[in-house]
């Protein structure tokens, strides 16, 4: 059925299948992000700050608080629909997987224009295996606090994780869905790139004031 799947085609069921991944591209699609910045009052946050409508760009708009709930939701929307799967057998969970992380990048409900799919991301990666989300959450929080770019940091933990994921003993399935999901990210952070290399991106402040940040 696919080079991610560990079992014979015959042995998936269709049925599961179209659950995995229908279920897990709504569970993805749900703009959290943009839902609490409207909650908070600050109206549609696509059309300030960088227009994205992750935790970064709510963490500029609206403070801490809010952009913390909004990486948590994120992180979860990917995380929970995959914790149900894997109880099925872990080729749905990686099935699922994809599909919330593309449902994140690519929500029908916003013309399928999306985040960059950094907490997303990392929800998946916990909850297919719970140490390589820890590491992968270790290494961003390290970069975050020593450089104060965000960008940087999601760069710097999704640069790192096939590696991470085979060093703690992940296998063919997991790292090629890893590697996807690290590929991906880097691509959505190529204007960020620039502007790391241009010198011209904004930090963030992981403090008590609101700053600049892209």
């Amino acid at each position: 059925m696919s080079f991610l799947m560990t079992q014979t085609p015959t042995a998936l069921d269709f049925s599961l299948v179209l659950v995995a991944l229908i279920g897990g591209y709504l569970s993805g699609s749900v703009p959290y992000g943009l839902i609490l910045g409207k909650l908070a009052g600050l109206g549609d946050i696509r059309t300030a700050g960088s227009g994205n409508i992750g935790a970064t760009n709510v963490l500029r708009l609206g403070g801490k608080k809010l952009g913390a709930a909004t990486l948590v939701l994120d992180a979860l929307k990917g995380a929970v629909p995959v914790l149900i799967a894997k109880q099925f057998h872990m080729d749905y969970a990686v099935l699922t997987a994809l599909a919330a992380f593309a449902g994140h990048l690519f929500p029908v409900w916003l013309k399928f224009k999306g985040g960059k799919g950094v907490a997303t991301a990392l929800g998946i990666c916990w909850a297919l295996m719970p140490l390589l989300g820890l590491c992968l959450c270790l290494v961003w929080l390290g970069t975050a606090m020593i450089f104060r770019f965000s960008s940087l940091a999601a760069l710097t933990a999704f640069g790192t994780a096939p590696v991470i994921t085979l060093l703690i003993g992940g296998d063919y399935q997991m790292t090629l869905t890893v590697m996807i999901l690290a590929v991906v990210v880097w691509i959505r952070h190529h204007q960020n790139i620039r502007r790391l290399w241009r010198g011209e991106e904004g930090k963030i402040n992981l403090g008590g004031k609101k700053k600049e940040a892209a």
